[in-house]
């Protein structure tokens, strides 16, 4: 199992769930001085702002990015308006803070971004897991 990672500047503290990552390079692509994907430490969260790196982690698609603010005494989500985008070739990005029920019953509870499968090939549905791209979908 893949070990969480937690990055601080003092102000905020951002996690990284390995596990949770679809690969879609949104964070390196928003903020490449800070997320570099190819190098050790990945994550250089000096070179954001604070301002810069919760805008970028609250666009994670995966979820496998969050954040905290450390004087915060409850981190409560944030709540969010809902809106969702459909990513030419890959999954249905929901933002703001939704209710999945499963189809077995239970529920939890997404934040911020959440990428759903439109593959029908993700291992973790409803969620995307980056098959797509392997499996070539288009639409």
């Amino acid at each position: 199992m893949s070990k969480t990672r937690e990055y601080t500047n003092g102000a905020v503290t951002v996690v990284w769930k390995p596990e949770l990552c679809i690969h879609s390079g949104i964070c390196a692509k928003g903020l490449p001085d800070v997320f570099r994907p190819r190098v050790r430490p990945w994550v250089r969260i000096e070179k954001g702002t604070t301002e810069d790196l919760i805008n970028q982690v609250k666009r994670c698609p995966s979820g496998a990015l969050s954040y905290y603010l450390n004087e915060a005494k409850e981190n409560k989500p944030e709540a969010t308006e809902t809106k969702v985008e459909v990513l030419e070739n890959g999954p249905l990005l929901v933002y703001g803070t939704l209710k999945v029920i499963g189809k077995d019953g239970t529920e939890e509870v997404k934040n911020k971004t959440t990428a759903f499968c439109r593959c029908g090939a993700s291992k973790n549905k409803p969620y995307c897991d980056g098959t797509h791209s392997k499996t070539n979908f288009t639409g």
